[in-house]
């Protein structure tokens, strides 16, 4: 009986921060995959995603140490009270790639969730 080669590496999606599931068709060049969907490989990371990455980092800074902030919080920092709404889910997708870099937790409902599979509303905090 074949063995079969172990799992590779878990990634994360460059741009949305989310998980990327292993495909077949990704087997000669895994290594190279940098984004999950082919939207995201379109839309990249842009200076607005990090311009909210740095507004999320800014946000928590300022506050007390157990305080978290809401994606919207950052948007309406780099929208103004404008067209913040176009940026909620953006902020999202930031707070995803902070998450990726150990410096931010997504938690509900005061506990810390899995930011690939999270839905509704969301808080972003320090790490611990």
């Amino acid at each position: 009986m074949p063995s079969r080669s172990p799992a590779p590496q878990p990634k994360t999606c460059q741009s949305c921060g989310r998980s990327i599931e292993w495909r077949k068709k990704w087997e000669r060049d895994w290594d190279s995959v940098r984004y999950c969907s082919t939207a995201c490989r379109k839309r990249g990371v842009t200076q607005v995603d990090r311009q909210l990455e740095d507004a999320i980092l800014d946000l928590l800074a300022r506050s007390p140490a157990s305080a978290a902030v809401s994606p919207s919080d950052a948007a309406r920092v780099v929208a103004g009270d404008d067209g913040w709404q176009d940026l909620v889910e953006p902020a999202r997708r930031a707070a995803r790639r902070l998450v990726e870099r150990d410096q931010v937790e997504i938690v509900q409902h005061g506990r810390v969730v899995d930011p690939s599979t999270a839905r509704g509303p969301i808080h972003i905090r320090r790490a611990r």
